[in-house]
């Protein structure tokens, strides 16, 4: 029969580091890939964050800043939100400027038809992606020596 130890981790999880453990998932939400940075995993980090980042900017590249609207598009904001303040500022930017001009200058401004979805639709990816990282650090900072593997 197997036996099971009950004795603590040598590198303290997440039940022995709360505080640590709450910090790196906070940073993985305030920008995609420094949760694992905190953790000390550099490479996965900055890959991660790469990722992330090309699918944001590329996202409000394509589709403009209205890719992002928290008003017209709520479901797909829920998505986009997840990538942390990058995407708030584009909704603020969206709602205080874009949202507020003249109609007749709005169509210069608001990312149209099919360019406009793809730009949403890469912002939402790259939220269900950072979401999926944050869990992943959330385990990674309960395995014992989080700090130490990569």
């Amino acid at each position: 029969m197997p036996e099971h130890h009950s004795e603590s981790r040598s590198g303290g999880g997440f039940a022995e580091r709360p505080a640590a453990a709450f910090i790196a998932v906070v940073c993985a939400w305030l920008l995609p890939g420094l949760g694992h940075i905190v953790l000390g995993q550099r490479a996965r980090g900055g890959r991660i964050m790469a990722g992330a980042l090309f699918l944001i900017f590329s996202g409000l590249l394509i589709g403009g800043v209205d890719s992002v609207d928290r008003v017209d598009d709520r479901l797909w904001f829920y998505a986009q939100a997840v990538n942390g303040p990058i995407v708030l500022v584009a909704d603020a930017v969206n709602q205080r400027y874009v949202k507020h001009l003249p109609p007749e200058r709005q169509l210069d401004t608001k990312g149209l038809g099919r360019a406009n979805e793809m730009g949403t639709l890469f912002i939402a990816l790259a939220g269900l992606m950072n979401l999926a990282v944050i869990f992943d650090v959330v385990s990674r900072s309960a395995m014992p020596g989080a700090e130490a593997a990569a």
